[in-house]
Protein backbone atom coordinates (compact mmCIF):
# COMPACT_ATOMS: atom_id res chain seq x y z
CA UNK A 1 0.00 0.00 0.00
CA UNK A 2 1.20 3.56 -0.71
CA UNK A 3 2.36 5.51 2.31
CA UNK A 4 0.50 8.51 3.72
CA UNK A 5 3.05 10.90 2.20
CA UNK A 6 2.75 9.21 -1.21
CA UNK A 7 -1.03 9.52 -1.08
CA UNK A 8 -0.74 13.17 -0.12
CA UNK A 9 1.66 13.83 -3.01
CA UNK A 10 -0.66 12.08 -5.44
CA UNK A 11 -3.60 14.15 -4.23
CA UNK A 12 -1.61 17.37 -4.57
CA UNK A 13 -0.51 16.38 -8.09
CA UNK A 14 -4.12 15.67 -9.10
CA UNK A 15 -5.29 19.01 -7.68
CA UNK A 16 -2.46 20.79 -9.49
CA UNK A 17 -3.34 19.28 -12.88
CA UNK A 18 -7.00 20.08 -12.28
CA UNK A 19 -6.12 23.73 -11.59
CA UNK A 20 -4.07 23.94 -14.79
CA UNK A 21 -6.96 22.51 -16.82
CA UNK A 22 -9.32 24.99 -15.18
CA UNK A 23 -6.99 27.86 -16.08
CA UNK A 24 -6.82 26.93 -19.74
CA UNK A 25 -10.57 26.37 -19.87
CA UNK A 26 -11.09 29.81 -18.33
CA UNK A 27 -8.86 31.35 -21.01
CA UNK A 28 -10.70 29.55 -23.82
CA UNK A 29 -14.17 30.56 -22.61
CA UNK A 30 -13.41 34.14 -21.52
CA UNK A 31 -14.92 36.97 -23.52
CA UNK A 32 -12.00 39.14 -22.45
CA UNK A 33 -8.70 38.55 -20.66
CA UNK A 34 -7.15 41.26 -18.49
CA UNK A 35 -3.57 40.18 -17.92
CA UNK A 36 -1.46 41.58 -15.11
CA UNK A 37 2.23 40.72 -15.32
CA UNK A 38 4.74 41.08 -12.50
CA UNK A 39 8.35 40.17 -11.86
CA UNK A 40 7.59 36.47 -11.58
CA UNK A 41 6.83 36.31 -15.30
CA UNK A 42 10.22 37.65 -16.35
CA UNK A 43 11.94 35.49 -13.74
CA UNK A 44 10.27 32.49 -15.33
CA UNK A 45 11.58 33.64 -18.72
CA UNK A 46 15.13 33.53 -17.33
CA UNK A 47 15.69 37.14 -16.29
CA UNK A 48 16.99 36.19 -12.87
CA UNK A 49 18.66 38.97 -10.89
CA UNK A 50 20.84 36.83 -8.66
CA UNK A 51 22.73 33.56 -8.70
CA UNK A 52 24.76 32.26 -11.62
CA UNK A 53 23.44 34.77 -14.18
CA UNK A 54 24.32 37.74 -11.99
CA UNK A 55 27.72 36.30 -11.12
CA UNK A 56 28.65 35.69 -14.76
CA UNK A 57 27.57 39.16 -15.98
CA UNK A 58 28.78 41.32 -13.08
CA UNK A 59 31.77 39.49 -11.58
CA UNK A 60 33.85 42.69 -11.49
CA UNK A 61 31.19 44.70 -9.66
CA UNK A 62 30.60 41.82 -7.24
CA UNK A 63 34.30 41.58 -6.48
CA UNK A 64 34.61 45.32 -5.81
CA UNK A 65 31.38 45.96 -3.92
CA UNK A 66 30.16 42.59 -2.69
CA UNK A 67 26.76 42.91 -4.39
CA UNK A 68 24.35 40.02 -3.89
CA UNK A 69 21.98 40.76 -6.78
CA UNK A 70 21.30 43.15 -9.67
CA UNK A 71 18.40 44.87 -7.95
CA UNK A 72 20.30 46.06 -4.90
CA UNK A 73 23.22 47.09 -7.15
CA UNK A 74 20.99 49.63 -8.91
CA UNK A 75 20.65 51.60 -5.65
CA UNK A 76 24.39 51.85 -5.00
CA UNK A 77 25.88 55.35 -5.05
CA UNK A 78 28.77 54.90 -7.46
CA UNK A 79 31.74 57.25 -6.99
CA UNK A 80 31.62 58.61 -10.56
CA UNK A 81 29.07 59.00 -13.36
CA UNK A 82 31.39 56.94 -15.56
CA UNK A 83 31.09 53.96 -13.20
CA UNK A 84 27.38 54.56 -12.59
CA UNK A 85 26.65 54.27 -16.30
CA UNK A 86 29.02 51.31 -16.74
CA UNK A 87 26.85 49.38 -14.32
CA UNK A 88 23.55 50.68 -15.61
CA UNK A 89 24.33 50.16 -19.30
CA UNK A 90 25.23 46.54 -18.59
CA UNK A 91 22.10 46.10 -16.48
CA UNK A 92 19.90 47.59 -19.21
CA UNK A 93 21.57 45.67 -22.01
CA UNK A 94 21.17 42.22 -20.49
CA UNK A 95 17.66 42.82 -19.13
CA UNK A 96 16.18 44.78 -22.04
CA UNK A 97 17.96 44.23 -25.33
CA UNK A 98 19.28 40.66 -25.05
CA UNK A 99 16.61 38.03 -25.88
CA UNK A 100 14.99 36.22 -22.96
CA UNK A 101 16.68 32.88 -22.19
CA UNK A 102 13.33 31.03 -22.25
CA UNK A 103 10.34 31.46 -24.64
CA UNK A 104 7.78 32.12 -21.88
CA UNK A 105 6.48 35.36 -23.39
CA UNK A 106 6.22 33.81 -26.87
CA UNK A 107 4.24 30.86 -25.45
CA UNK A 108 1.98 33.25 -23.56
CA UNK A 109 1.22 35.07 -26.81
CA UNK A 110 0.25 31.76 -28.43
CA UNK A 111 -2.02 31.06 -25.48
CA UNK A 112 -3.85 34.36 -26.00
CA UNK A 113 -4.11 34.05 -29.79
CA UNK A 114 -7.55 35.15 -30.96
CA UNK A 115 -8.57 36.53 -27.55
CA UNK A 116 -9.63 40.06 -26.72
CA UNK A 117 -6.93 40.90 -24.18
CA UNK A 118 -5.10 43.78 -22.55
CA UNK A 119 -1.86 43.70 -20.55
CA UNK A 120 -0.92 45.86 -17.59
CA UNK A 121 2.59 45.20 -16.31
CA UNK A 122 5.02 46.42 -13.70
CA UNK A 123 7.88 44.86 -15.65
CA UNK A 124 10.24 47.29 -17.39
CA UNK A 125 12.10 44.90 -19.70
CA UNK A 126 9.94 45.33 -22.85
CA UNK A 127 9.56 41.58 -23.30
CA UNK A 128 5.91 41.70 -24.37
CA UNK A 129 6.69 43.74 -27.48
CA UNK A 130 9.82 41.72 -28.20
CA UNK A 131 7.64 38.58 -28.18
CA UNK A 132 5.19 40.12 -30.65
CA UNK A 133 2.36 41.42 -28.47
CA UNK A 134 0.35 44.30 -29.95
CA UNK A 135 1.83 47.44 -28.36
CA UNK A 136 -1.63 49.07 -28.31
CA UNK A 137 -2.72 46.37 -25.87
CA UNK A 138 0.12 47.05 -23.41
CA UNK A 139 0.45 49.43 -20.48
CA UNK A 140 3.89 49.64 -18.87
CA UNK A 141 3.02 51.39 -15.62
CA UNK A 142 6.50 51.58 -14.08
CA UNK A 143 8.61 52.68 -17.05
CA UNK A 144 11.00 51.06 -19.50
CA UNK A 145 14.70 50.21 -19.31
CA UNK A 146 14.89 51.32 -22.94
CA UNK A 147 14.09 54.97 -22.19
CA UNK A 148 16.05 57.87 -20.70
CA UNK A 149 14.51 60.97 -19.13
CA UNK A 150 15.75 64.18 -17.60
CA UNK A 151 16.63 63.43 -13.97
CA UNK A 152 15.10 66.68 -12.67
CA UNK A 153 12.86 66.40 -14.80
CA UNK A 154 12.74 69.72 -16.62
CA UNK A 155 10.23 68.39 -19.19
CA UNK A 156 7.89 65.41 -19.63
CA UNK A 157 9.52 63.51 -22.47
CA UNK A 158 11.47 60.25 -22.78
CA UNK A 159 14.21 59.19 -25.20
CA UNK A 160 15.12 55.83 -26.73
CA UNK A 161 18.50 54.71 -25.42
CA UNK A 162 19.48 51.62 -27.41
CA UNK A 163 22.22 53.26 -29.49
CA UNK A 164 23.70 55.01 -26.45
CA UNK A 165 23.59 51.90 -24.27
CA UNK A 166 25.19 49.84 -27.04
CA UNK A 167 28.12 52.29 -27.21
CA UNK A 168 28.46 52.26 -23.43
CA UNK A 169 28.66 48.47 -23.55
CA UNK A 170 31.18 48.42 -26.38
CA UNK A 171 33.46 51.09 -24.96
CA UNK A 172 33.44 50.53 -21.19
CA UNK A 173 36.73 49.51 -19.59
CA UNK A 174 37.69 48.91 -15.97
CA UNK A 175 34.04 49.37 -14.92
CA UNK A 176 33.81 52.85 -16.47
CA UNK A 177 32.42 54.33 -19.67
CA UNK A 178 34.16 57.17 -21.56
CA UNK A 179 33.20 60.54 -20.09
CA UNK A 180 31.81 61.75 -23.41
CA UNK A 181 29.15 59.00 -23.32
CA UNK A 182 27.54 60.23 -20.10
CA UNK A 183 24.00 61.23 -21.17
CA UNK A 184 22.81 64.80 -20.65
CA UNK A 185 19.34 66.28 -20.98
CA UNK A 186 18.93 67.89 -24.44
CA UNK A 187 16.83 70.69 -22.89
CA UNK A 188 18.52 71.75 -19.64
CA UNK A 189 21.88 70.03 -20.04
CA UNK A 190 21.52 68.31 -16.66
CA UNK A 191 21.80 64.64 -15.80
CA UNK A 192 19.68 61.95 -17.39
CA UNK A 193 18.41 58.77 -15.76
CA UNK A 194 16.51 55.64 -16.72
CA UNK A 195 12.74 56.06 -17.01
CA UNK A 196 11.79 53.99 -13.94
CA UNK A 197 9.24 54.76 -11.26
CA UNK A 198 11.46 55.07 -8.20
CA UNK A 199 10.29 58.46 -6.90
CA UNK A 200 8.26 61.54 -7.83
CA UNK A 201 10.62 62.45 -10.69
CA UNK A 202 9.32 59.59 -12.87
CA UNK A 203 8.16 60.95 -16.23
CA UNK A 204 4.75 59.82 -17.43
CA UNK A 205 5.12 60.89 -21.05
CA UNK A 206 2.54 61.13 -23.82
CA UNK A 207 2.84 57.45 -24.64
CA UNK A 208 2.34 56.48 -21.00
CA UNK A 209 -0.87 58.48 -20.74
CA UNK A 210 -2.20 57.11 -24.04
CA UNK A 211 -1.61 53.53 -22.85
CA UNK A 212 -3.23 54.32 -19.50
CA UNK A 213 -6.34 55.59 -21.28
CA UNK A 214 -6.54 52.53 -23.53
CA UNK A 215 -6.35 50.30 -20.46
CA UNK A 216 -9.09 52.27 -18.70
CA UNK A 217 -11.28 52.07 -21.82
CA UNK A 218 -10.76 48.29 -22.02
CA UNK A 219 -11.80 47.84 -18.39
CA UNK A 220 -14.89 49.96 -18.95
CA UNK A 221 -15.94 47.92 -22.00
CA UNK A 222 -15.56 44.69 -20.05
CA UNK A 223 -17.10 45.46 -16.69
CA UNK A 224 -19.59 42.63 -17.19
CA UNK A 225 -19.62 39.21 -18.82
CA UNK A 226 -17.09 36.38 -18.72
CA UNK A 227 -13.91 38.27 -17.91
CA UNK A 228 -10.75 36.51 -16.80
CA UNK A 229 -8.44 38.57 -14.60
CA UNK A 230 -5.16 36.73 -15.07
CA UNK A 231 -2.44 37.60 -12.55
CA UNK A 232 0.96 36.27 -13.60
CA UNK A 233 3.87 36.81 -11.27
CA UNK A 234 2.69 39.61 -9.00
CA UNK A 235 4.54 39.81 -5.71
CA UNK A 236 4.21 41.82 -2.55
CA UNK A 237 5.97 45.00 -3.73
CA UNK A 238 3.24 46.64 -5.80
CA UNK A 239 -0.07 44.75 -5.32
CA UNK A 240 -2.01 47.99 -5.75
CA UNK A 241 -1.10 48.15 -9.46
CA UNK A 242 -3.21 45.20 -10.58
CA UNK A 243 -3.54 42.37 -8.03
CA UNK A 244 -5.85 44.22 -5.64
CA UNK A 245 -7.84 45.86 -8.48
CA UNK A 246 -8.24 42.44 -10.17
CA UNK A 247 -9.63 40.96 -6.96
CA UNK A 248 -11.97 43.92 -6.47
CA UNK A 249 -13.25 43.77 -10.07
CA UNK A 250 -13.86 40.03 -9.72
CA UNK A 251 -15.95 40.71 -6.62
CA UNK A 252 -18.02 43.25 -8.55
CA UNK A 253 -18.68 40.97 -11.54
CA UNK A 254 -20.32 37.62 -10.66
CA UNK A 255 -19.39 36.23 -14.09
CA UNK A 256 -15.67 37.02 -13.70
CA UNK A 257 -12.85 34.66 -12.74
CA UNK A 258 -9.61 35.56 -10.99
CA UNK A 259 -6.58 33.37 -11.75
CA UNK A 260 -3.09 33.73 -10.34
CA UNK A 261 0.10 31.85 -11.15
CA UNK A 262 3.32 32.58 -9.29
CA UNK A 263 5.96 30.44 -7.67
CA UNK A 264 5.77 30.97 -3.92
CA UNK A 265 3.38 33.96 -3.95
CA UNK A 266 0.06 32.76 -5.40
CA UNK A 267 -3.02 33.49 -3.31
CA UNK A 268 -6.57 34.80 -3.45
CA UNK A 269 -9.10 36.05 -0.88
CA UNK A 270 -11.95 34.18 0.76
CA UNK A 271 -14.66 36.35 -0.84
CA UNK A 272 -13.90 35.04 -4.35
CA UNK A 273 -12.36 31.68 -3.51
CA UNK A 274 -15.03 29.82 -5.47
CA UNK A 275 -14.21 31.87 -8.58
CA UNK A 276 -10.45 31.77 -8.24
CA UNK A 277 -7.77 29.56 -9.75
CA UNK A 278 -4.58 29.57 -7.70
CA UNK A 279 -1.44 27.85 -8.99
CA UNK A 280 1.78 28.00 -6.98
CA UNK A 281 4.35 27.10 -9.62
CA UNK A 282 6.71 28.44 -12.27
CA UNK A 283 4.65 30.30 -14.88
CA UNK A 284 6.53 28.91 -17.86
CA UNK A 285 6.08 25.35 -16.64
CA UNK A 286 2.35 25.88 -16.18
CA UNK A 287 1.96 27.31 -19.70
CA UNK A 288 3.89 24.41 -21.24
CA UNK A 289 1.86 21.82 -19.32
CA UNK A 290 -1.40 23.41 -20.38
CA UNK A 291 -0.35 23.62 -24.02
CA UNK A 292 0.57 19.92 -24.02
CA UNK A 293 -2.85 18.86 -22.69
Amino acid sequence: MPSESECRMETQNTEYKTSVRQLFQAIRTAEAVVLGAGAGLSTSAGFTYSGERFQSLFADFIQRYGFSDMYSATFHQYPTDEEHWAYWSRHIWYNRYVPAPKPVYENLLKLLEGKDYFVITTNVDHQFQKAGFDKRRLFYTQGDYGLFQCATPCHRKTYDNEATVRRMMDEQKDMKIPTELIPHCPVCGGKMKVNLRTDETFVEDEGWHAASQRYADFLTRHRHGRVLYLDLGSGGNTPIIFKIPFIRMTMQNPNATYATVNLGEAFTVEEIKDRSIVIDDDIGEVIQLGMRN
